[in-house]
């Protein structure tokens, strides 16, 4: 398990199973204090082998997104296959790194978690705004509601999970961060990632107060 650093106000999980990996997000965005959007999409797919939960600034995210995608198929023009799950996470690491050590009066800062398949079966790694690439063997999480999420995770995350029992573990800790995290909520989005296909399996908005 590899904890995650960043506080931003949201919270994201990927967790590798024994055949898939599940990525899980809130549906909540903040400015501050202030609820700017309770409909907010955090988990992206970018193409039919790889997706990626965001944390951090929405404009950041939003720009590496569209850039990542770009350069994921134009690696696959100029090579005629398409990239591993290794190349991707590189590729998506590279973009970080130079867009936090852009010079800007407001540095670029975004997180993100990417679940993709190969040949080589399926894979998760996080990517922190750093530009460091972590390849994950269990579970990661990141956002204000991550330390509620996390006790959820550690106590019952086991090795031989299911992608079904996965997606019940991702949700139930999600819904412990909604439940604490002021900065979180609204909904969750759940992403399964199996060696033939992406799928979302929930999309799910929350009427609540907060």
């Amino acid at each position: 398990m590899e904890e995650s650093r960043l506080n931003t106000g949201t919270t994201t999980i990927g967790i590798l199973c024994k055949d898939g990996v599940v990525l899980a997000a809130d549906k909540r965005a903040t400015a501050g204090h202030m609820i700017v959007d309770k409909r907010a999409e955090k988990v992206h797919v970018l193409s039919d082998d790889f997706a990626v939960t965001i944390a951090g600034n929405v404009s950041d995210a939003q720009l590496i997104i569209k850039l990542i995608k770009a350069e994921l198929k134009l690696k696959e023009v100029r090579t005629y296959k398409k990239p591993s799950a290794k190349e991707a996470a590189n590729l998506l690491g590279g973009i970080l790194y130079s867009h936090i050590r852009r010079m800007s009066m407001l540095p670029g800062v975004a997180h993100f978690l990417m679940a993709g398949k190969d040949m080589q079966g399926v894979h998760l790694y996080d990517l922190f705004p750093d530009g460091s690439v972590t390849k994950i063997t269990d579970f990661i999480y990141s956002g204000s509601g991550s330390v509620f999420a996390y006790g959820v995770l550690e106590t019952q995350y086991k090795k031989d999970l299911t992608t079904d029992e996965a997606v019940a573990l991702a949700v139930k800790a999600v819904n412990t961060a909604l439940q604490r995290d002021s900065a979180s909520g609204n909904g969750i989005d759940v992403v399964v990632v199996n060696e033939k296909e992406i799928k979302r399996v929930m999309h799910k908005e929350l009427v609540c107060n907060l």
